[in-house]
């Protein structure tokens, strides 16, 4: 059983009150988390990634197809649904301004019926994992946007659900927090949680998802895992270089099993080979010339993803 499944879910938003015409932001879309996985949704704005995790957190209705979480149907189903899904929008939505970050929580938990002393135990624990607990009882109107996001995290996980929908969840964090949150991804993954993730932070998708998705104009371009999603641009090794002479590169460039070899702008050199037996050759020729910055490498997910959608920079998704 998956820990998300979805089958043909359709959903379309109707003309708004000044006219112009209806807008479709899911088109027939199938997508799979799996158990313990931790799964990103990759694409533009406006290409349908808040809409489905709405759907998911019971919050929009599909207009056609299903939607299941751990098995349950979120339209017929809520009652089993809600306590198994964690759901982080980021914003100001869903936390309470006059209240303190600790009794934030505490609303939370009793809402999704956690016993009182439970209640206490999992607030303190959890404003501690986010480094909240030097502002615990400070009104959450005070918070700076990152501390805030932090606080979201926490009360996602404060009823200890099996599944977590996260809206771009790093969205006004400082580089640190950043990085712990990659760091509770894991811990999460460990905990044998599943968690579907929305991001535009490709360095982000990358080192923590075991599969990316990508999405535009409401319609799945591909799903794999973040190497599978390279291999669509290229078949062979790569290696990136600096400090290449232009006469090695034009050495390297003759030999057997090179494919291309050139220098960009920047004066980072690129060499692709046929299969990995030729990269030996290639790199002993750089070293012994004295090259010492360079690493071997597959596309990452940004090459990919720039070149299935687009560098479409502020444009939204149609």
């Amino acid at each position: 059983m998956n820990a998300v499944e979805v089958l043909g879910l359709h959903r379309s938003f109707p003309p708004s009150r000044g006219g112009g015409t209806g807008r479709i932001a899911l088109d027939g879309i199938d997508l799979s988390v799996g158990e313990g996985e931790v799964h990103a949704l990759l694409g533009p704005n406006g290409a349908g990634k808040t809409t489905l995790c709405k759907i998911l957190a019971t919050v929009l209705v599909p207009g056609e197809g299903s939607a299941r979480i751990l098995g349950h149907d979120v339209v017929s189903e809520l009652a089993a649904v809600r306590p198994l899904i964690g759901c982080v929008f980021g914003g100001d939505r869903g936390l309470y301004g006059r209240l303190s970050a600790r009794r934030n929580l505490h609303y939370w938990g009793a809402l999704y019926g956690v016993p009182g002393r439970e209640i206490r135990r999992r607030a303190a624990g959890l404003l501690e994992r986010f480094g909240l607990t030097a502002h615990a009882d400070e009104r959450v109107e005070t918070f700076s946007r990152g501390m805030k996001q932090r606080l979201h995290l926490a009360r996602g996980l404060m009823h200890g659900p099996r599944v977590l929908l996260l809206d771009e969840p790093t969205t006004g964090m400082d580089p640190v927090a950043a990085r712990d949150f990659r760091a509770l991804i894991g811990e999460l993954r460990k905990e044998g949680r599943s968690v579907l993730l929305t991001t535009h932070d490709m360095a982000e998708a990358e080192a923590v998802c075991d599969r990316a998705t990508l999405i535009d104009g409401g319609r799945i371009l591909r799903t794999a895992t973040p190497r599978e999603l390279g291999s669509l641009l290229t078949r062979y090794e790569r290696i990136e270089a600096s400090g290449v002479p232009d006469d090695l590169v034009g050495r390297i460039r003759v030999l057997p099993g090179v494919v291309t070899a050139g220098t960009d702008p920047r004066g980072t050199t690129l060499i692709e080979v046929r299969d990995q037996q030729r990269l030996t050759p290639v790199l002993r020729l750089l070293v012994d010339a004295g090259v010492t910055d360079l690493a071997t490498s597959r596309p990452g997910l940004e090459e990919v993803y720039l070149a299935l959608i687009g560098e479409r920079g502020m444009e939204v998704a149609r």
